[in-house]
């Protein structure tokens, strides 16, 4: 693969990456206002029956702000990530990593995402995935959960 295909090649997972992230973002958002809007409704009915009700809208609310929190705070990460292709010795922040079994990118947490017909695995640094293959090189072996995974690349 030449270093334009790479190049391109990442900037295509970093937008699919930014993408899927933006749309929890967008999610979290919208439940948390429409959370928000039935608690409002509520106002004016019989305070103390309605009282559990805004309550426990509140709490859902509240967990809806954290993700959103947790979507937006992903989205900054995202934004740092090198554009641009640089050789790497060993997995890092924007690298892609190739093994015999799966390929990584290493970005945020967002699970497999298919970017040119092929899956990808993103995953965070702070993922015991990325933590197990940290200090690895091509061709070096790492172990994961049991499971040896060799890799055959890293850009």
């Amino acid at each position: 693969m030449t270093t334009n295909e790479r190049t391109t090649l990442k900037q295509r997972l970093l937008a699919e990456c930014r993408r899927v992230q933006q749309q929890k973002a967008d999610t979290a958002r919208q439940a948390m206002l429409d959370v928000q809007e039935s608690a409002n409704e509520s106002k004016g009915a019989i305070e103390d029956k309605f009282e559990s009700f805004r309550e426990a809208c509140q709490i859902q609310r509240d967990l809806y702000a954290r993700q959103l929190d947790e979507a937006l705070s992903s989205l900054q990460v995202l934004q740092r990530l090198p554009k641009t292709h640089t050789a790497h010795d060993e997995p890092s922040l924007g690298t892609i990593v190739v093994t015999d079994a799966q390929r990584f990118y290493i970005a945020v947490s967002l699970g497999e995402i298919a970017v040119e017909g092929e899956k990808y695995f993103a995953i965070s640094a702070f993922s015991p995935m990325y933590q197990a293959m940290a200090k690895s090189r091509v061709g070096q072996t790492y172990t994961f959960r049991g499971k040896p995974y060799r890799i055959e690349a890293i850009y």
